[in-house]
C-alpha cells in the first residue's frame, strides 16, 4: 500500500531545508536536492517507527485492537 505524502523543499544559502506537510516532526536538511530527499525519506522513516514504539508502550497494559488503516486520497 502507498500512502501520499507531500514533500516540500525550500532553497537557502546553505542548501536546502524539508519536511512532510503531514507529518509534524520530519523534517531534515541537506546540502543538495538529492541529499535533502534522501535525509527526509530516513526522517519519515525515524518518525513513524519511534511514534510506533510510542503507541505500543502507552498501550502495553490494555486491550487494544490493531489493523491496518487503508486511505484514499485526494
Amino acid at each position: 500500500m502507498d500512502l501520499g505524502l507531500t514533500a516540500v523543499f525550500k532553497k537557502v544559502p546553505e542548501g536546502y531545508i524539508a519536511f512532510v506537510e503531514e507529518l509534524p516532526g520530519a523534517n531534515t536538511q541537506g546540502a543538495t536536492l538529492e541529499e535533502a530527499r534522501a535525509n527526509l525519506r530516513e526522517a519519515v522513516e525515524l518518525v513513524v517507527a519511534a511514534n510506533r514504539e510510542l503507541a505500543h508502550e502507552g498501550s502495553a497494559d490494555g486491550d487494544v485492537i490493531r489493523e491496518p488503516l487503508k486511505i484514499a486520497l485526494r
